[in-house]
């Protein structure tokens, strides 16, 4: 059986670490949280007491992190897991990261030998549950071969973009479109009420004309318009404010380094920033709309 150490359980990680519980795996599993761990060894993982602990062994390490900055510690820093993971072990960085740290990170693993691949996912947390995420890989088609079995049971698309970094950059590209989505979405449902129209209404307009997305017809923001999103649950859960507020960061980043026009990305970020700042970074990204609307 192979053995699976998986490190990072946030509302994305738990899902897909049980996914793969689910698929046969044995898995290993750290996290910072206590809960978060207890949670996976109720579906059938074993604990790990560090993240050095996890990887022993391991044919597979999977991470799951918030952030550049975790990824690079848990591999090149004081953790240092790159020094401790089996040779002929597989690597899969799941987080959403700048590029430039996934080439940094993944050259190391290369330096040691190690296979490694980024494979970010979109789907949010829905997906993760259902096991229908998509993988956006960057990394060498032989090291994609060989995640495949691990991927197809966490999720339903798997896109191979290139080399080391190219997952990111695609992820990244489309978080940002996301982003510019989900604001103008907001907009258009906040124009069209405070013009006396009914939001579902609205919705099921759009939905059927060529405005028609991806966050109108499945994440609808306006509360009550749909049932089992965020926006009819208080805006708990979901993907945070603050996570696609870091991922518009990341676009703002690539594009500075390619000197490349964003300027819906920027306006996007400018309105995630300020959302954030009155307090709703916790919430998830579809709570822009209260940053829109009229009370």
């Amino acid at each position: 059986m192979t053995r699976v150490a998986f490190i990072g359980l946030g509302n994305m990680g738990a899902p897909m670490a049980l996914n793969l519980i689910k698929g046969g795996f044995s898995l290993k599993v750290f996290d910072l949280v206590a809960e978060s761990v207890a949670q996976l060894v109720a579906g059938g993982a074993s604990a790990a007491k560090s993240a050095s602990d996890a990887v022993i062994d391991a044919d597979v390490v999977i991470t799951m992190l918030p952030a550049s900055k975790h990824v690079e510690g848990v591999y090149l820093g004081a953790e240092g897991l790159l020094t401790k993971i089996p040779s002929k072990a597989l690597i899969i960085d799941c987080s959403t990261i700048a590029a430039d740290s996934a080439r940094k990170v993944a050259r190391a693993a290369s330096e040691r030998g190690l296979a490694m691949i980024d494979a970010p996912v979109s789907g949010g947390t829905g997906g993760a549950i259902a096991g229908t995420l998509t993988f956006i890989v960057g990394g060498e088609a032989t090291d994609l071969a060989r995640a495949r079995p691990l991927l197809e049971k966490m999720g339903k698309n798997i896109f191979h973009a290139g080399a080391a970094g190219a997952g990111q950059v695609a992820k990244i590209a489309n978080n940002m479109l996301l982003g510019i989505a989900m604001a103008g979405t907001a907009e258009a449902l906040a124009l069209g009420v405070a013009n006396g129209l009914d939001p579902k209404v609205l919705s099921e307009i759009i939905a059927k004309s060529s405005g028609r997305n991806w966050a109108i017809e499945l994440y609808n923001p306006w509360p009550g318009v749909m049932e089992n999103v965020p926006s009819s649950k208080g805006y708990a859960g979901g993907f945070g404010v603050d996570l696609m507020l870091k991922d518009l960061g990341l676009a703002a980043e690539a594009a500075v380094s390619t000197q490349s026009v964003i300027a819906l990305g920027e306006l996007a970020r400018n309105l995630f920033a300020m959302h954030s700042a009155q307090g709703s970074g916790k919430l998830d990204f579809s709570s822009i709309v209260n940053l829109i609307k009229r009370d």
